[in-house]
């Protein structure tokens, strides 16, 4: 094992490195190569073809064969588009941003910040959730960008990080996030916590709900932290309105969430997702496990309103 970790070192600062070449590329050339990275993803290495197909089957019972083939076509077109994009993003300009990526809402938003008020920013891996860690550049608040760190993967972490940093952006490890958020409030800066809130947690979660047809467990935090805190909370809506060209909704859900019963805000949450999920499947990720884990018998089932 230990013989085998420089080569893995060497292998990954080289990945880093050619994704770094391929984000100087202009956006036609990223798209070409898009077109390519469908084919060999779909056709020939099938990746993860298997968790795509069930988790389509199992969303969507009432859909047929070609229903559930067409969805898995476009998905797999978008998360190649998904994947460059993202690369692209460590070089992209305020000029390409400009043509490609708007936010909607942040009047709402920037008036709590006007008051000091932090606000919590639920979003999930819909469309294009990367490019919205430049939402500082419009924004009154500290952006701080909540994320998973990567196992073993030190050159890759810096450099998604950077990317997310590069228009001012802060990103935090899932663990530090309410720590962080406490110490900017503490310096008189308001915070915009930023959760992509629909990964998995572990088997133990005790809040499973019905999600697509499927017991499905949730993090509870972002919840919890609102409730806290009585910070308003508001979901992070990606629209695709052409190839490379995205609209964010920042639409307030809970202006005062601590006056809320308990599960409200998770549920609310969950359900505005899955009427988004089930309008336009495809921009959804469906390469995740999401529902790798079973329900244990002593957490009772959230009811779904």
């Amino acid at each position: 094992m230990k013989q085998n970790i420089p080569m893995t070192k060497i292998i990954q600062s080289s990945t880093v490195f050619l994704l770094k070449a391929l984000a100087r590329l202009p956006f036609p050339a990223i798209y070409l190569i898009s077109d390519f990275l469908y084919l060999i993803l779909f056709y020939i290495t099938g990746y993860r073809r298997k968790v795509v197909f069930s988790n389509l089957r199992n969303s969507f019972p009432e859909k047929n064969k070609k229903e559930i083939d067409r969805i898995a076509r476009h998905f797999y077109r978008h998360l190649c588009d998904l994947i460059l994009e993202s690369v692209k993003f460590y070089r992209m300009s305020e000029k390409d941003l400009d043509k490609r990526f708007a936010f909607h809402g942040l009047e709402k938003t920037n008036a709590y910040a006007a008051q000091g008020k932090s606000i919590i920013l639920i979003g999930m891996h819909y469309n294009n959730w990367e490019w919205s860690s430049a939402l500082q550049r419009f924004s009154a608040h500290q952006a701080l960008v909540v994320f998973n760190p990567l196992r073993n993967n030190a050159k890759m972490e810096q450099f998604l990080c950077h990317a997310r940093e590069r228009f001012g952006s802060k990103t935090v490890p899932i663990n530090l996030s309410a720590r962080t958020a406490i110490q900017f409030n503490k310096k008189g800066q308001p915070t915009c916590l930023f959760l992509v809130a629909d990964q998995t947690p572990s088997q133990q979660s005790h809040f499973w709900t019905t999600f697509l047809n499927q017991e499905t467990p949730f993090f509870s935090g972002p919840e919890r932290i609102a409730i806290k805190t009585g910070q308003p909370v508001f979901l992070h809506y990606t629209r695709k309105v052409a190839r490379g060209k995205y609209e964010v909704d920042l639409i307030e859900l809970f202006p005062e969430p601590g006056k809320v019963t308990s599960d409200t805000i998770l549920l609310t949450y969950i359900d505005r997702m899955e009427r988004i999920i089930r309008e336009k499947p495809e921009y959804w990720l469906w390469s995740h496990r999401r529902w790798k884990h079973k329900r244990p018998e002593d957490i009772a089932l959230v009811p779904r309103h």
